[in-house]
């Protein structure tokens, strides 16, 4: 049987105790890169990610993969809160200290349903903004105005939409059945094509930024 040195198992136990902390801190810094990664939607047409970018720290939404598009939820130097830039892959997007949605747009397309519904479609319509188009977006501006139901429309593409108001929607399609929305300030919700609605702001104050996919 072997006797250790003078020390040797005390310096061993304590090797072994930092060890243990710092695998135990490398887990929880892990975990929580891992959470703060993690996007907020994610299917086959497009990864949405809710960014914050604090003064003096890293782009934490790093270089895209894909052709992105980034709406600012809120102001900085350069953009206003409802402000919108396509940017190609491999750019890197956002402005520090802002926060921002990115919608990275998967290699995955789908053309335009054709409208047969005898409504008409959801974009252009009274009051919206066109933000910027292209192959791969159209991105449009709109405000809902208090008691006033938009026009029944058929949605014919996909559309990722961002919500910069506290405001619920009521959503009411041609039957007459209707479901009320409670959107807030930075909500984002995907909505698949194929839809015939109308919506009118029940109460309070809402606009959208919509990212129409082609």
């Amino acid at each position: 049987m072997l006797t250790p040195m003078p020390g040797y198992v005390t310096f061993d136990r304590e090797m072994r105790i930092a060890c243990t902390i710092a695998a135990g801190c490398a887990g929880l810094l892990f975990a929580a890169v891992s959470q703060a990664a993690q996007p907020i939607i994610d299917n086959e047409r497009v990864t949405v990610w809710d960014v914050k970018w604090d003064k003096d720290h890293a782009n934490p939404a790093g270089p895209q993969p894909n052709d992105s598009v980034t709406v600012w939820l809120t102001a900085g130097a350069t953009h206003k809160a409802g402000d919108a830039v396509f940017s190609h892959k491999g750019t890197l997007t956002g402005e520090e200290g802002t926060r921002f949605i990115v919608v990275d747009l998967k290699d995955h397309r789908v053309p335009p349903l054709p409208n047969n519904s005898g409504y008409p479609n959801a974009f252009p319509r009274a009051g919206v903004k066109k933000l910027l188009e292209n192959d791969r977006v159209v991105v449009w501006a709109y405000a809902w105005q208090p008691g006033t139901p938009t026009p029944m429309h058929f949605h014919d593409k996909d559309v990722v939409v961002t919500f910069f108001d506290d405001g619920p929607l009521k959503s009411t399609t041609p039957d007459g059945k209707s479901v009320v929305n409670e959107y807030t300030f930075g909500a984002v919700r995907f909505n698949a094509r194929d839809r015939i609605h109308t919506e009118t702001l029940l109460k309070g104050n809402q606009h959208a930024v919509m990212v129409e996919l082609k």
